[in-house]
């Protein structure tokens, strides 16, 4: 069985907007990566919102089904939503550090997310979330934990963000433009660690970004977007030697390297 089917997926704001995203599919396997790529305004987020039943505003699914190991996500109610967030699929946003609460210590807003999750006591909570970011390679945890966001670096509020999500390792991580906050070092270590969690982990991922070099490096489907609808997509090595729309030439002809390496 997929891990997750999106089937001919349309998403709308408002009454008459034009859909945001039109006739989506994807079809994904157990431990796979699939990146979406686009510019702004491509639908790409909508894309992975939609998962996790997270559309801003009047945002709905017009037509389509979204099944998650063979059931469909549209019609949970909130207690099956709370159950599933977090546990079986998780987000990162493209700033973690805009998500956490800036005058909240870290450690206490990330026992707060695992007590929301999981019963334990307080004690036993830290020492989960110390092991956490000591896992997604932060020396001195307990240090990180005493600190507010602040006093983090861009990279390493991600790496925290990432420590979260991954609390109590998901089937599916959806991870909404990752790198693009970081500095092109900070992106590298970035996404080395996202492939990390799928080699300890076997989690499933997808990646949205803007950047076809980054999506490229760490897919096994790559999915091209423009206007809300799907113009190239395919494995990686398809989608990259043989790219079927001009927007995907265009965009495969303005890759930066990435660590002095061309990945496409």
């Amino acid at each position: 069985m997929d891990l997750l089917n999106m089937k001919n997926i349309t998403v709308s704001y408002g009454k008459n907007a034009l859909p945001s995203v039109e006739n989506f599919n994807l079809d994904m396997k157990e431990g796979q990566i699939v990146s979406i790529v686009g510019e702004s305004g491509s639908g790409k987020t909508t894309v992975i919102r939609s998962v996790l039943g997270l559309l801003p505003g009047n945002g709905r699914v017009e037509q389509g089904d979204i099944l998650f190991r063979g059931n469909s996500l549209l019609n949970l109610n909130k207690e099956q939503w709370k159950e599933l967030r977090g546990s079986e699929i998780s987000m990162i946003f493209q700033d973690s550090g805009a998500m956490i609460n800036p005058i909240r210590r870290i450690g206490d807003q990330f026992v707060e997310y695992i007590r929301t999750h999981q019963k334990m006591p307080k004690k036993e909570a830290w020492a989960k979330a110390a092991d956490m970011l000591t896992r997604m390679n932060l020396p001195h945890s307990d240090n990180i934990m005493k600190s507010y966001p602040f006093q983090l670096s861009g990279g390493m509020r991600q790496r925290v963000g990432i420590a979260m999500a991954m609390t109590f390792q998901p089937k599916l991580l959806l991870a909404d433009e990752p790198t693009s906050a970081l500095d092109v070092t900070t992106q590298a270590q970035i996404v080395r660690q996202f492939m990390e969690l799928r080699e300890q982990y076997g989690t499933s991922m997808i990646i949205v970004t803007h950047n076809i070099g980054v999506a490229a490096y760490m897919a096994d489907q790559l999915l091209v977007m423009k206007n809300g609808k799907i113009v190239d997509a395919g494995t990686r090595d398809s989608v990259i030697k043989h790219p079927a729309s001009d927007y995907t030439k265009n965009l495969l002809a303005a890759v930066p390297e990435l660590e002095g390496k061309r990945y496409v």
